[in-house]
């Protein structure tokens, strides 16, 4: 693996551990700017998932597979998050 596929693959890690603790944070504590940090945060980890995918040529079907599992769980508490920043809005 050369140098410049392990730094993103470091910068993957912390951008995805970094997104799935903002989503929590984002879930408890609701506001317009920590979901729009959580959306760059996603977006992150997708573009640097899909490079190191398609740059190391790694196996598609186990990196789609934990891709989905986080986001599946990103949107779950992004979308729960919204739902309670919008309630929290209309009282």
């Amino acid at each position: 693996m050369m140098y410049t596929e392990l730094m993103i693959l470091i910068a993957h890690i912390l951008i995805a551990l970094s997104s799935l603790a903002m989503a929590a944070v984002v879930y408890i504590a609701p506001s317009q700017t920590k979901l729009r940090i959580n959306y760059g945060l996603i977006i992150g980890t997708l573009t640097s998932g899909t490079y190191l995918v398609i740059s190391s040529h790694s196996g598609l079907v186990s990196a789609c597979t934990t891709g989905l599992i986080y986001l599946a769980a990103v949107s779950l508490g992004t979308v729960l998050a919204r739902q309670k920043l919008s309630q929290k809005n209309i009282t």
